[in-house]
């Protein structure tokens, strides 16, 4: 046995202690590089599902809506089955606010639902919508050149409120060029009211289109666009809400306007009127505080001669603020999804409810906060609607007749909808990266000639052309009235494509092409069609962007068009400017 000295034992006994150590520092290494990589492939897998899920949302309008909806919710679901649960926040002072349209129970059922659903979609589809609305518009070139000297001279005082100021204004400009005006009481020919729920009125004011349909046919009431509104800015990062007035006899609440809080100003902006409220002096954006101080802020809102204007300062002192939000968007796992969104992914699928109320009630003037029964009304009138469809054929026709050429499940009508959503989305044109045709080409190709739409009934190779088949045993009497309708829907689509067109031909700055086609093409006397008052107050605003300020101004004072209260007073803002 070989004996070592002594002073080596030492040596050898810290040698292996110095291995035996390395070997766990490298066990724990490796076991820190295992837990690493398994960390990434998770989130790399998490990642996919998020991937999966935009890319359902960005091809929803395409897809069939009961496998995209079950694909949505299966991806959000594995997404989120290793996060941490969310906390709820205490929302019932809030849900009581609208007891009398939904039990709050029933309210908070669709909150803490702790697994997403097919119900979810149509809340994550429009938030993917709004967020990409907002983005493309929110540029230089949407500035309403009425605001350009104001915004300027704000810029001065505080960059950033002048820069929220700046969105807020780009997105109510778009929202009242984009979404044609109607009235709240509707004109359009209807059939006997069917039975209605909660007290709603057949064609109520608000709550008979939702805020997605609405942004979709681009039409809509003073309430419906200011839900598009406040969606919007919603998606960029601005607090919005309707204002209401409460009555002095029964409490009832009587929405007034939008406001959007920046730097604890609340800015007035009018849906009804189609304007901004003009502050003191007329001059820029009026602020509550503006309002309630200055009479002459609400009174030059009237058109001496024409149209008074239904508010006073003394009817503003106290506002309630009314919040566009559904109960998904209140959850934790929208909550939840939210802090997992990053980059192009972002976008707002949660609102932290009772913190916003907090901080618009503590603004002089607001004398409370609540959730807008309006988008719980527009959920019960659509159900409503459908059943009584679903009970009575006349019904059923004249309730999907009138968007059945951008709703209904035939060709013609999916290509419309694709165009159109691509259009909101704003691909304008062909995208050759991925050879997918943008809404100008697909707007195009629904303009058929209008020999051709005629030769309709009697053209049976046309016929088969636009995949129109007469069933075995049909009579002729039902086949031509069959046809006629086709034509009447192939009409709808050539002028709601030209319009759209019309439309994107401003937005893209191409001012005198959109010129030609707003006066020459939808404003043709022989092409009758629902966007013409629409298309003569879009004539106004590209006139003014060509200089010609007085053709823009005659236009705006066309008697009896649907926004001429609010056209006029655009027509004196813009010669007090040239004066």
């Amino acid at each position: 046995m070989v004996a070592f000295p002594r002073l080596v034992l030492p040596v050898v006994a810290a040698t292996l202690i110095t291995v035996l150590g390395g070997c766990s520092d490298d066990a724990d290494a490796i076991r820190r590089i295992r837990s690493q990589r398994q960390a990434k492939m998770q989130s790399q897998t998490q990642q996919d599902h998020i991937g999966e899920t935009f890319s359902l949302l960005n091809r929803l309008v395409d897809l069939n809506p009961d496998e995209a909806e079950r694909q949505i919710a299966y991806h959000l679901n594995r997404w989120s089955e290793d996060r941490d649960e969310v906390k709820a926040d205490d929302i019932s002072e809030l849900l009581r606010t609208i007891s009398d349209v939904l039990p709050p129970e029933a309210v908070q059922q669709r909150i803490d639902r702790k697994n997403f659903t097919r119900d979810d979609t149509d809340h994550l589809r429009d938030s993917y919508l709004f967020k990409k609305i907002s983005d493309w518009v929110n540029r230089e070139s949407s500035d309403d050149p009425v605001l350009t000297d104001w915004l300027t001279e704000q810029e001065k005082k505080s960059s950033e409120a002048a820069l929220q100021i700046r969105t807020a204004a780009r997105l109510f400009d778009w929202t009242v060029r984009n979404i044609a005006y109607e009235a709240k009481i509707p004109v359009v020919p209807a059939p006997p009211a069917p039975p209605m729920s909660m007290g709603m009125t057949f064609q109520g004011a608000g709550y008979r289109q939702t805020d997605y349909e609405t942004v979709w046919r681009g039409t809509g009431d003073a309430l419906q666009r200011a839900g598009v509104f406040t969606q919007l800015c919603r998606q960029s990062g601005l607090t919005a809400f309707v204002l209401a007035i409460p009555s002095t006899d029964d409490g009832s609440l009587d929405p007034w306007c939008v406001g959007v809080l920046i730097d604890k100003e609340i800015y007035l902006f009018e849906p009804e009127l189609g304007v901004f409220i003009p502050g003191p002096g007329q001059v820029g954006v009026a602020t509550l505080s503006d309002a309630r101080k200055d009479a002459s802020v609400l009174r030059r809102l009237n058109v001496p001669g024409f149209f008074d204007y239904p508010y006073a300062k003394d009817d503003i002192q106290q506002t309630v603020a009314l919040l566009n939000v559904v109960p998904e968007a209140i959850s934790p796992r929208m909550k939840e999804l939210q802090s997992g969104l990053a980059g192009d992914r972002r976008m707002v699928t949660y609102v932290d409810a009772p913190s916003l109320a907090k901080q618009i009630d503590s603004i002089s003037g607001i004398s409370g906060v609540r959730l807008w029964n309006v988008p719980l009304l527009a959920e019960a009138y659509r159900t409503d609607m459908e059943t009584a469809a679903s009970r009575d054929p006349v019904f059923q026709f004249w309730y999907q007749s009138r968007w059945a050429i951008l709703e209904a499940d035939i060709d013609t009508s999916r290509q419309l909808a694709v165009a159109r959503w691509n259009h909101l989305l704003g691909k304008f044109d062909n995208d050759e990266s991925d050879d997918s045709k943008g809404a100008r080409v697909l707007y195009l190709a629904m303009r058929a000639p209008e020999f051709e739409i005629a030769d309709l009934r009697i053209d049976v190779n046309l016929q088969i052309a636009y995949g129109i088949r007469r069933e075995r045993g049909t009579e002729s009497e039902v086949y031509d009235r069959q046809v006629q309708q086709v034509q009447a829907m192939m009409r709808q689509g050539k002028r709601s494509a030209t319009y759209w067109i019309s439309l994107i031909q401003y937005d893209d700055q191409r001012y005198e092409t959109a010129e030609t086609w707003f006066a020459k093409r939808v404003l043709d006397e022989n092409q009758p069609s629902l966007w013409i008052p629409a298309a003569r107050y879009n004539l106004a605003r590209t006139q003014e962007l060509l200089g010609n300020l007085d053709s823009a101004v005659e236009l705006y004072k066309t008697v009896g068009s649907p926004q001429e209260h609010g056209n006029r007073i655009r027509a004196r803002l813009i010669q007090k400017q040239t004066d």
